[in-house]
């Protein structure tokens, strides 16, 4: 496939576990897996040397780009300065505010009227090392984002798409199948990065469709009871909740909700940890961290 090599960005030793996508092919499919882009807003995250952007700028109807290298961000926003729907943002995406970036702006709205948010799409070629924190961050502020398409290390879009029983399943795969319908797209070898990774790559498509309401628990507790259950992978269900749990109403509960004692979390389905959590008192005070 066709490489991209921009002059400007050529000589550029990366940092902050940048790997650059340099494959255009690879760069235009991912664009294309957000699909028509002409009356919606793009947040791209850590655009780089800019291969995404270009493609994007030319189809969202507005770009917001947030790139946390200082020289990078300064090369980009010279690149784009003549292209208004495009604005780069130099910041770290875990800490930028996207309340601030996408919310209701002071004096935007009139008392009676609703406010009706712009779903955005969110795309990214993400840093690995950052991939279950940032998800987790996006998920916070799902109320605005419809869909996203990340570029992740393929163990990391098989541990997102893993099913129940499969040993990939894990914390990472019921927090995103708790908020996201999740497809993994296509991968891609290290050589279409420069420098290449140590790794394979893959692309991630992830439609916000939280299941919060279906499976009727509330969001923060539920969370935190995944977060034990998976606690330490190789222990049991039991091993992991009884630090949280009075052992006499976990038996009484795994029993009703017709778990074994000797599952583990990773054979359970968002269903069945639902139905365990619901028939489960609030845990022990401190027993779970907030």
């Amino acid at each position: 496939m066709p490489k991209v090599a921009d002059a400007q960005f050529k000589n550029r030793k990366p940092k902050l576990g940048q790997h650059f996508l340099t494959d255009q092919g690879a760069a235009l499919r991912i664009v294309e897996a957000l699909g028509d882009l002409s009356q919606r807003t793009v947040f791209e995250i850590g655009p780089g040397r800019g291969v995404l952007t270009s493609l994007l700028a030319r189809r969202a109807r507005r770009l917001i780009a947030v790139e946390l290298d200082r020289v990078l961000a300064a090369q980009l926003r010279m690149k784009f300065a003549l292209t208004p729907n495009v604005e780069i943002i130099e910041a770290d995406v875990l800490a930028v505010d996207l309340n601030s970036i996408f919310g209701p702006k002071p004096g935007s709205t009139r008392p009676g009227l609703e406010l009706t948010l712009e779903p955005v799409r969110a795309v990214g070629n993400i840093p690995y090392y950052i991939t279950s924190e940032l998800l987790l961050r996006l998920f916070e502020h799902r109320q605005y984002f419809e869909s996203m398409v990340l570029m992740v290390q393929d163990e990391v879009a098989d541990r997102l798409s893993a099913k129940p029983g499969n040993s990939e399943y894990g914390l990472l795969s019921a927090t995103a199948q708790l908020y996201s319908r999740i497809e993994k797209l296509f991968a891609l070898p290290p050589s279409a990065f420069g420098p290449p990774p140590k790794v394979h790559s893959a692309v991630v498509r992830l439609t916000l469709e939280p299941r919060l309401e279906g499976l009727d628990v509330p969001e923060g507790a539920f969370v935190d009871f995944l977060k034990l259950s998976f606690g330490q992978k190789r222990k049991t269900l039991w091993n992991n909740l009884k630090t949280a749990y009075e052992p006499t109403a976990l038996r009484a509960a795994l029993e009703k909700a017709r778990i074994k004692p000797t599952a583990r979390a990773e054979e359970l389905s968002l269903e069945k940890n639902a139905a365990l959590f619901r028939l489960l008192p609030p845990p022990i005070s401190g027993a779970v961290e907030e």
